[in-house]
């Protein structure tokens, strides 16, 4: 019989966990909605619908910042309760978690995710920590195990990971803070400035998925919020130009520190990143343009994965399925709190 195992991608924006029983992908935002300070009422999608709506005593939050763990509490809880809800057709008895990390964290933090898992009342028999550049690879279907260089652009809700793989590791890699919710504030920033007008996030973040689709129809993004001046409700039509203009500095960014891991990587690795080009993936890759303007700044071919949000998630769920792979996990357990500088 197939032992449970689950494959966690905890993304700042959202959860991905793969199941291996059913073999499917659970993606929801990672968000909890807590009242009056002690009292679970929502989680994941749910408690999404209710951000930036919800009265004093509900208080709605992310439980990771900068991809690590912010309210350990917190992301316990959200990761009970969807693994119960996993579970709950199946006499569950325990299984293997496989969990991503970014690799430019302290081993403090690594260790935090080891021990989220470890206490959030899960049933785990073991937990397995995989890079989370590596597991990007592998959903990608790339084989990470060869001496073919291989660069990776993951493009989250808060960092960006920039990761060059070789021989089943990680030759360079840098996350900076650049990412979704970075986005989202340019475009509420340039809406304020340009038309006096106060949107949410939640406002930003549709405005930026349906750019594309704007642009190819040529009408302007329709924008609901409150006049500063007035402090009354209001809708405004915004001009593409004015959010794409929102973006660029971003986007710059990101491109700029691509140039500068590319300028550290060996020649060898770097010729197999001309011939294959950059692999583009994460929750925010498919933002309108930011491939077109990532070849144009390394003149590189830029591959953008099709479903980028659970290129991670595939990646664990490959490792979990294939024996090759098992070896690109390893285990904290035993570290003492001493070695991870944990009392």
């Amino acid at each position: 019989m197939q032992n449970s195992a689950f494959g966690i991608d905890l993304g700042t924006g959202n959860i991905k966990i793969y199941n291996n029983m059913d073999g499917t992908i659970l993606n929801q935002k990672n968000m909890i909605a807590v009242m009056n300070k002690t009292n679970l009422f929502a989680y994941g999608d749910e408690a999404f619908e209710m951000y930036e709506k919800a009265p004093s005593n509900i208080r709605i939050s992310y439980p990771l910042t900068y991809g690590v763990i912010a309210d350990i509490k917190d992301m316990q809880e959200v990761l009970k309760c969807f693994i119960t809800d996993l579970t709950a057709s199946s006499k569950y008895s325990g299984g293997d978690f496989y969990i991503s990390v970014p690799k430019d964290i302290t081993e403090v933090e690594k260790r935090a995710f080891y021990d989220l898992v470890k206490d959030s009342n899960v049933k785990a028999k073991k937990i397995m920590i995989v890079e989370k550049a590596i597991a990007d690879g592998l959903g990608l279907d790339i084989d990470v195990k060869n001496s073919q260089g291989v660069m990776v652009v993951d493009v989250g809700f808060d960092t960006s990971e920039i990761s060059i793989l070789s021989l089943g590791g990680i030759v360079l890699s840098k996350l900076i803070k650049v990412g979704g919710r970075k986005f989202d504030s340019a475009i509420q920033a340039a809406v304020r400035k340009e038309f006096n007008l106060m949107i949410g996030g939640k406002t930003a973040e549709k405005v930026k998925i349906d750019l594309s689709n704007k642009e190819t129809s040529g009408e302007p993004a329709v924008v609901y919020g409150r006049d500063i001046v007035t402090g009354l409700p209001v809708e405004r039509q915004i001009p593409t130009e004015i959010i794409d203009a929102a973006l660029n500095e971003n986007i710059a960014s990101i491109v700029e520190n691509i140039k500068v891991i590319l300028e550290r990587t060996p020649p060898e690795l770097a010729a197999d990143i001309y011939r294959h080009g950059i692999y583009l993936t994460g929750g925010s890759a498919h933002l309108k343009n930011l491939d077109v303007l990532i070849n144009k700044g390394t003149n590189l071919r830029v591959n953008l994965a099709e479903n980028s949000q659970e290129s991670v998630a595939n990646g664990l769920a490959r490792i979990i399925q294939d024996d090759n792979f098992k070896s690109l996990a390893y285990s904290l357990e035993g570290m003492t709190a001493k070695g991870t500088g944990l009392k």
